[in-house]
């Protein structure tokens, strides 16, 4: 329950600028290339940050990682709150917009506790019981970014911009006390703490019921994993799904006020309802999918329905199409992600915990990388580039789905068939 919470709390600063860019756009007069950073900021080190800090949690528990991680996410956010009281509207120009930036950036450690969380509840529950919890820990976390899409626009025309910032600073402050008086870290951390070596600390916590134990060198097995080629083919279709669905978190409200009119409330609801909150929770059905008809299969499927549904984006003006094919991104991008973390253990079983954090992480940073090259496009075409800029998602999904292909065709050198007949 704690890392659910402590994951929800952190994970919403997915979203710190996204659902309100046009205001930070028209304060500081900001171009596309500076507009797509922007809202890309808290990626940064959202997702840089998963693999030191997942590593970390072997060496000294959970509790400590998660509380570092939201503190930063807390230094962050009164950081902006005080520019926000200090100079917001007339004073915040283009002058202050490193400050942003770095507030952004501090405020997106909090996304890392992901890694951090997913740990913490591994080592806490039965083997038997480990697909259910561990759904109910991402689905639940990932919510959030889809929920404050929704109500930061709604704070924004009740409470004006800077008071929405402050209440956000205060749930992020109460987020935080909640996590460190309800986490307890799991019992063979504890022992180690009281001075018990790691054997009798390990056999001790298996009469309390913990079944799941560090592994041993976590850096180690990062290193092993990065040695492989076939981790790097999965940090690519992660960059892809996960990536691209923390950059569109962030895009599709300029979109939907640019192309098609939507006031900031508007463009905040569209983008959640039709896009994050089901990506989020087509993650399950998309993960009993990948291990019904497998993960590549699943992989090539969602990737072409990414494909497709971003070239409609490009292509359409059509306030009901573009509807039609967002909603289609979430499928694809939903199924994608669940499909790709499906493969990681069939495709690097020598090094499954260091390939996860590196597929996690550098997977995630698609989430800074994307943004601004859609910039890039509003600042070469105009206003019309906010749609034109899609077909960096068709080409992403063209080569992932090549990617998994190819994959497919060289399961057999890897054992996955071997694997799996002997299941």
């Amino acid at each position: 329950m704690s890392a659910t919470l402590g994951f929800f709390v952190g994970f919403a600063g997915v979203v710190l600028y996204g659902p309100v860019a046009t205001e930070f756009e028209s304060a500081m007069g900001l171009s596309g290339l500076a507009l797509g950073l922007l809202v890309g900021a808290p990626q940064l080190t959202g997702s840089l940050l998963r693999i030191p800090f997942g590593a970390w949690v072997d060496e000294v528990g959970p509790r400590k990682p998660f509380l570092v991680l939201l503190s930063l996410s807390i230094l962050g956010m009164a950081g902006l709150s005080a520019l926000l009281v200090t100079a917001y509207p007339e004073g915040l120009t283009m002058e202050l917009y490193p400050l942003v930036f770095l507030c952004g950036a501090l405020s997106g450690c909090g996304i890392a506790v992901f890694s951090v969380g997913t740990t913490q509840t591994s080592y806490w529950y039965p083997k038997d019981r480990q697909g259910t919890v561990l759904a109910v820990y991402a689905g639940l976390g990932n919510s959030s970014p889809g929920l404050f899409t929704l109500l930061l626009p709604v704070a924004l025309s009740a409470l004006g911009l800077t008071t929405s910032y402050l209440v956000w600073f205060a749930f992020l402050v109460l987020g935080t006390v909640a996590y460190a008086v309800l986490a307890v870290d799991p019992p063979s951390f504890q022992l180690r703490e009281q001075g018990i070596d790691t054997e009798e600390a390990r056999q001790r916590a298996e009469a309390y019921g913990q079944e799941l134990f560090p592994g041993g060198d976590a850096f180690a097995s990062v290193r092993d994993a990065a040695a492989i080629p076939r981790t790097w083919g999965l940090v690519a279709l992660f960059f892809t799904s996960f990536g691209g669905f923390l950059a569109l978190t962030v895009w599709l409200p300029s979109y939907w006020t640019a192309i098609h009119g939507l006031g900031v409330q508007g463009a905040g609801a569209l983008t959640a309802i039709a896009f994050t909150l089901p990506a989020a929770v087509l993650r399950v059905p998309g993960g009993y999918l990948s291990d019904r008809i497998g993960g590549e299969v699943t992989a090539v499927g969602s990737f072409v329905v990414v494909g497709i549904a971003a070239l409609g984006l490009v292509v359409t003006r059509t306030y009901g199409t573009a509807l039609g094919a967002t909603v289609c991104l979430a499928v694809g991008i939903g199924v994608a992600n669940a499909a790709v973390f499906q493969l990681v253990p069939k495709y690097v079983p020598e090094a499954v915990g260091g390939a996860s954090g590196l597929v996690g992480g550098l997977g995630a940073f698609g989430g800074f990388v994307v943004p601004p090259v859609l910039g890039l496009f509003v600042d070469s075409f105009g206003e019309s580039g906010y749609a034109s800029g899609f077909v960096v998602f068709v080409a992403l999904a063209l080569v992932s789905v090549a990617l998994s292909e190819r994959l497919y065709r060289t399961r057999a050198s890897v054992g996955v068939d071997a694997a799996a007949a002997g299941e």
